[in-house]
């Protein structure tokens, strides 16, 4: 039996995080984006309200929440503003790593903190010369003794001011391409690390990005996630998790986008009658219709799959690549609706233009999740 019906549990969490979103975060948007300030006191409510870190398990002080919950969180949110999205839910990439394969003591260390006091970790990943090549990286962490230095530039890490610890991916042997590759967490006080200034987006201006340089960082070796040559593989099973979540945020802004352009569409008139009459406005805006539900639905089954314990990986791809997509495609057409009016920034509708753009980007470029998808239709077995 297929089931869409949210359980009255879920149906809460939605209206307590859609009411959040009215009251705290669209208000203020405009401004965080304007400045590009982060939004510290939003984000700490929003922590209050459990609405961060939510899939840490019970045993670790978490709320235990599955991957569906996320993505109502994820949606509502993200129809407020995905540049507040990004920091509030970036905690929960960067905790995956530890919640999927770190040891008792890794979880009690680093996920019990998250939910005693309002912090942020960062999921450093990318550099400078390697963003889908993942095996491009050049960090290395070398052991000696009971520490690994680790040495090396992270690039477009989000949350990187703000993090407690990062997720660190590292050689420990290059010359086992990403079979040689190690997962670390790295307290974000550790001397040698220097963060860098934040960077000027076009778009999620409130989001705090930056670049991070590991400079002979001592990192004891009980930090170390799984063992040596297993950081490939934790990091690629991370997106796993996190991409339906992403899907979702991206389903919340072209939601927000279709619902300006129904009010632009009946409000506005030409050649005597609404624009939504004209044929040509009308069905732009049914084909935002469809595509807004059709996301849904893909990202709903990837974290159904997810919490299943099945391997969502395919399904993952498929929500991240069409939901970031119908975003950009969505709010493209939500300013070309709005005419002239649509260009200009006293209306919403460009900045969520300009938010949607790097959804296809982060985590997993819209390219890099048909390379996904080809992989599993035709290498999977």
């Amino acid at each position: 039996m297929v089931d869409f019906n949210l359980t009255e549990e879920q149906q809460e969490l939605q209206k307590l995080v859609r009411d959040f979103t009215q009251k705290e975060i669209i208000p203020k948007a405009k401004h965080h984006d304007e400045t590009g300030e982060f939004p510290t006191e939003i984000l700490n409510k929003a922590w209050d309200l459990g609405l961060m870190n939510c899939h840490i398990p019970a045993q670790y002080d978490g709320a235990g929440l599955g991957s569906f919950e996320e993505c109502l969180i994820s949606e509502e949110v993200g129809a407020g503003c995905t540049g507040m999205a990004t920091p509030m839910l970036v905690n929960n990439l960067a905790e995956a790593p530890v919640i999927l394969f770190g040891s008792d003591d890794q979880k009690k260390r680093f996920l019990s903190r998250m939910t005693r006091e309002y912090l942020f970790a960062a999921y450093a990943v990318t550099e400078p010369a390697a963003g889908s090549d993942v095996a491009g990286i050049r960090t290395t962490a070398k052991l000696v003794g009971d520490e690994y230095i680790l040495n090396g530039e992270k690039m477009w890490i989000t949350g990187a001011s703000k993090a407690n610890w990062f997720f660190v991916l590292a050689y420990t042997d290059p010359e086992k391409k990403h079979r040689g590759m190690s997962g670390f967490v790295v307290e974000a006080d550790s001397p040698g690390i220097t963060v860098g200034k934040k960077e000027n987006n076009m778009g999620q201006r409130a989001s705090d990005t930056r670049s991070v340089i590991f400079n002979e960082v001592k990192v004891p070796k009980k930090n170390l996630l799984g063992k040596e040559g297993d950081g490939f593989k934790i990091a690629m099973t991370a997106f796993d998790y996190s991409r339906p979540a992403v899907g979702s945020m991206a389903v919340g802004l072209a939601r927000t986008a279709m619902e300006h352009s129904i009010k632009y569409a009946r409000e506005r008139s030409t050649f005597g009658a609404p624009i939504y009459q004209h044929q040509a406005v009308a069905f732009m805006i049914a084909d935002m219709a469809k595509d807004v539900e059709a996301a849904r639905l893909l990202v709903w089954q990837a974290a159904w799959l997810l919490d299943q314990g099945k391997r969502n990986t395919l399904h993952a791809a498929f929500a991240k690549a069409f939901a970031a997509d119908t975003a950009m495609r969505v709010s493209t057409d939500a300013v070309q609706v709005h005419g002239g009016f649509g260009f200009s920034k006293e209306y919403p509708v460009e900045k969520l233009m300009r938010d949607a753009k790097v959804i296809q980007i982060y985590e997993g470029t819209s390219q890099i999740q048909r390379v996904i998808i080809a992989k599993e239709l035709f290498e999977r077995k």
